[in-house]
C-alpha cells in the first residue's frame, strides 16, 4: 500500500469503513477452514467454533476427515478433496458433518484450491449451517417477492434520503423507471407534490423511530400529469439486527376513489348546510333589498366569490308580463363578495341600466333557465358585464367561471341570481347549478312576498296619509304640532288619526283616535270617522255627545271598534272640555310644574254601543301643554302599560323643546324597536295672547 494512501478502514475512503456487527455474513455465521495438501487443518476461524463445536487448539494440526466426518462418509470426502486439489475446480454443496457433541449437522460448503507464493497447495473450505442459510434464503426470497409483487408502492431510502429500492407499483405510480429513482432524492422525482412535507415526514421517522402512518397527500405525478390523485403514505425507520439505522421505508397507496368519495360527501354536507342556512337566513324580513342581501351573503364564499341579485323593474312595480325578446331593465338589489375585489365594485356601480338581449342575464330571465359558463373567455365576459369597462375589470379580477339562475315565484320570473368565481379555481358545474337553483327558488318566493307586502304597505300608508290632515290650521290661542309614523310591517299600517278642527267663537277641537285594526280597511274606517267627527264638531256639541254619535256610526261599520279622545278648548276662558272613548289618558304638562296624566272617565271604545260617555273640564292656562297620543308610542310586548306611562311622564320632565321637536323626540325615545304599530301624536300649547271673542256667524 502506498504510504500516502489512507488505510481502507478509515471512514470516507471510497465508502469503505469498519461495519458494526449485524451484517449478512454475521447473520450466516460463515466459518473458514484451510487444509494443507495432506488434509491437515492449518487455519481455523472463530466462526468454525460454533459451526463444528471445536476450538482452534482442538482442531489445528488434525486431519479434517477424521475430526469432522463420519467414518462411512470419509472415502467420499477424501475423493472430493483429491479432485479439488488436482483439478483446481471448486465444489459446492451440502454435506453432513459430525459435531463435537456427536450429533450430525447438515452444513453448506464451498471448497476451492489455494496456492501460496511458494507454490504450495491448500484447500479452503467455507461453511455455514444449512438450516440458517435456508432460513435466510427463504426470508430474502419472500422479501423480494413481497416487495416486487406488492399491490402498493414501496420504496427504500438510505439515511440521506436517496432511493435504494423502488418496487414496480411505485414505478407505475410515479411514472418513472425504477432505475431512474436510484441515488436520487424524492424532490428530484416528485416535482408536482408537496415534497417538502414528504421529506420532512421521512426525516422525522428516521430521527424518532416512530412510524408515520396514513399521511395523505394530493397532487399529480408523471404517470397522470393532467389529473389530481390522492395517496396514503406511511413512513417507518429501518434497522438491522443490531439496531443500526440503515434508512427509511415508505409505502404508497392510491386512495383517489376514497378521497373523491369523501370530497363528494363533504361537498354534499356543505350544500345541505348552505340550504339549511338559507332557510334560516333568507326571508327574515319583508323587505326586498334586505332579502336579496341575505341571499348573496349565504352564497359567499362557499358557492361563489361574488354573488349578486338583479330584479326586473317590471317585477318590482308588480307589472307582470311575459318575457320579451328585447332588452330588459334591471335594478341591482344586492352584491356580496368573499373578499375585496373590483368585480364586486363593478357590479355595484351599475344602476337601473338596460341589459341588451345578447347579455347572459337577459337570456336567463327570458328563458327562465340557468346559464352556465364553466370557463369564461373574453367574449363571455363581454356578455356578462354591462360595458367593456366592466368586462376589463372582470378580467383584471380573474373571473373565470359564471353562473346565473332565474329568480322565480308563482311561475313569474322576477330577476336573476348571478355568481362569479375568481380565486376559487374550480369552475361551476351541474351540482353548483342545482344548489343555486334551490337557493334562488327559496329567495324568489321571499322576494316576491316582500315585494307584494311592500306594495300593500305603501298603498295603506298612502291612503292613511291622504286621510290625515295636511298642514294644520292655526287655531286661536293655541300652538299645535303633530306627527305620524307608520309601522314597519304593512299589516300594521292604518287606523291612527288626529285632527285639529276650528270651531265657532274661537274654540278649537282636538281629536286623537285609533281604529282597532290595520291595513287598508282600517285606514278607510279611520277616514270615515274623521269625516264624521268634523261634521259633529260643527254642531257645537259637548265632547260626550260627539262621542255618542260617533259610537252609533261605528256600530254600523262591520265590527270595527275604535278608541278616541275628543276635546274642545276655549282660549278666552282657558277652559278645556274633554271626553274619552277607551283611549289612553292624555298628559297635561303645566308650565313650571310636573307632567301628569289626566284623570278621565275611561268610557268604552266606539262601536261597543250603549255605554254613556262623560265630559270632564280642566284649565289649560298659557304655557300649559296637552299631549294626545296613540298606543303605538307607549305600548310594547314586554312591559306593563303603567310602567310605560310612567316612562312617558319622566320623559316629559326633560327641559322643554319646541313642539315639533318634542313630537319627534318622544317618538325616538319611546317607540318600541319592533315598530309593531302606528304612532299618531298631537301636542297643543295654550298661548297668552288671545284676541277678543269673535261673534258667532249666523
Amino acid at each position: 500500500m502506498d504510504a500516502h494512501e489512507p488505510p481502507p478502514e478509515r471512514e470516507g475512503y471510497g465508502g469503505a469503513g469498519a461495519a458494526p456487527p449485524g451484517g449478512l455474513l454475521d447473520l450466516l455465521n460463515v466459518a473458514a477452514v484451510v487444509l494443507d495438501a495432506g488434509g491437515r487443518i492449518v487455519f481455523w476461524s472463530p466462526q468454525a467454533d460454533e459451526v463444528f463445536g471445536y476450538a482452534a487448539e482442538e482442531a489445528l494440526g488434525r486431519y479434517a476427515a477424521r475430526l469432522l466426518v463420519h467414518e462411512e462418509q470419509r472415502d467420499l470426502v477424501i475423493r472430493l478433496f483429491a479432485e479439488v486439489m488436482e483439478t483446481g475446480e471448486s465444489w459446492a454443496g451440502a454435506f453432513p458433518i459430525r459435531h463435537k457433541d456427536g450429533k450430525t449437522r447438515l452444513v453448506e460448503f464451498r471448497n476451492m484450491r489455494l496456492v501460496d507464493d511458494l507454490g504450495d497447495i491448500y484447500a479452503l473450505g467455507i461453511a455455514a449451517d444449512r438450516s440458517t442459510l435456508q432460513r435466510v434464503e427463504t426470508d430474502l426470497a419472500l422479501s423480494q417477492r413481497l416487495v416486487s409483487q406488492a399491490p402498493i408502492g414501496i420504496a427504500l431510502l438510505d439515511t440521506d434520503l436517496r432511493y435504494v429500492l423502488v418496487n414496480p407499483e411505485l414505478e407505475r405510480i410515479n411514472g418513472i423507471p425504477a432505475a431512474d429513482h436510484l441515488g436520487r432524492h424524492p424532490h428530484d422525482i416528485l416535482t408536482a407534490l408537496d415534497v417538502d412535507s414528504i421529506e420532512s415526514a421521512m426525516r422525522k421517522a428516521l430521527l424518532t423511530g416512530i412510524p408515520l402512518i396514513d399521511q395523505h397527500t394530493v397532487g399529480r405525478t408523471r404517470a397522470d400529469p393532467d389529473h389530481d390523485h390522492a395517496w396514503s403514505v406511511s413512513h417507518y425507520r429501518l434497522e438491522d439486527a443490531s439496531g443500526r439505522v440503515i434508512g427509511v421505508a415508505n409505502s404508497v397507496i392510491d386512495v383517489s376513489e376514497r378521497h373523491q368519495a369523501a370530497t363528494e360527501a363533504d361537498r354534499a354536507r356543505r350544500r345541505l348546510t348552505m340550504i339549511a342556512d338559507a332557510s334560516a337566513r333568507v326571508g327574515t324580513t319583508l323587505e326586498v333589498e334586505h332579502t336579496a342581501q341575505e341571499l348573496v351573503e349565504v352564497a359567499v364564499p362557499d358557492l361563489a366569490d361574488v354573488a349578486s341579485v338583479d330584479v326586473l323593474e317590471t317585477a318590482l312595480a308588480l307589472r307582470r308580463s311575459a318575457p320579451s325578446e328585447g332588452p330588459e331593465l334591471f335594478r341591482p338589489l344586492a352584491v356580496a363578495a368573499a373578499y375585496a375585489t373590483p368585480a364586486a365594485v363593478a357590479l355595484q356601480a351599475v344602476d337601473h341600466a338596460p341589459h341588451g338581449a345578447d347579455r347572459l342575464i337577459t337570456q336567463c330571465v327570458h328563458t327562465g333557465r340557468p346559464v352556465l359558463v364553466s370557463h369564461t373567455g373574453p367574449e363571455d365576459l363581454e356578455r356578462i358585464a354591462l360595458s367593456a369597462e366592466s368586462a376589463a375589470v372582470f378580467t383584471q379580477a380573474g373571473v373565470h367561471s359564471y353562473l346565473a339562475v332565474p329568480l322565480i315565484a308563482r311561475d313569474e320570473v322576477l330577476g336573476a341570481f348571478g355568481l362569479l368565481r375568481a380565486r376559487n379555481q374550480l369552475p361551476f358545474d351541474e351540482d353548483d347549478v342545482l344548489l343555486a337553483v334551490e337557493l334562488a327558488a327559496r329567495a324568489g318566493v321571499a322576494i316576491d312576498n316582500a315585494g307584494l307586502y311592500q306594495s300593500v304597505r305603501s298603498t295603506a300608508e298612502t291612503l292613511q296619509r291622504s286621510l290625515l290632515p295636511g298642514e294644520l290650521p292655526q287655531p286661536t290661542g293655541l300652538n299645535v304640532a303633530s306627527y305620524y309614523q307608520p309601522a314597519q310591517a304593512s299589516s300594521e299600517v292604518g287606523g291612527d288619526w288626529y285632527d285639529v278642527i276650528p270651531l265657532a267663537r274661537d274654540k278649537t277641537a282636538l281629536v286623537i283616535g285609533d281604529v282597532m285594526g290595520n291595513g287598508i280597511d282600517a285606514a278607510a274606517t279611520m277616514g270615515r270617522l274623521r269625516t264624521a267627527t268634523s261634521a259633529f264638531a260643527d254642531l257645537d256639541l259637548a265632547p260626550a255627545e260627539v262621542l255618542r254619535h260617533l259610537d252609533k256610526i261605528t256600530c254600523g261599520l262591520e265590527h270595527y271598534i275604535a278608541t278616541c279622545i275628543y276635546a274642545t278648548y276655549d282660549p278666552h276662558t282657558h277652559r278645556c272640555h274633554i271626553a274619552n272613548a277607551g283611549h289612553l289618558p292624555p298628559v297635561l304638562v303645566p308650565s313650571g310644574r310636573l307632567p301628569e296624566l289626566l284623570e278621565l272617565a275611561p268610557g268604552a271604545p266606539l262601536g261597543v254601543g250603549g255605554v254613556p260617555f262623560h265630559t270632564t273640564a280642566f284649565d289649560l292656562n298659557p304655557g300649559d301643554r296637552i299631549v294626545l297620543y296613540t298606543d303605538g308610542l307607549v305600548e310594547t310586548r314586554h312591559h306593563h302599560i303603567d310602567e310605560r306611562l310612567n316612562t312617558l311622564l319622566r320623559t316629559l320632565k326633560e327641559p322643554r323643546r319646541p313642539l315639533d321637536d318634542t313630537c319627534r323626540w318622544l317618538v325616538d325615545v319611546l317607540r318600541d324597536t319592533d315598530d309593531h304599530d302606528d304612532v299618531a301624536l298631537l301636542i297643543a300649547q295654550a298661548t297668552p295672547d288671545v284676541p277678543e271673542r269673535q261673534p258667532r256667524s249666523t
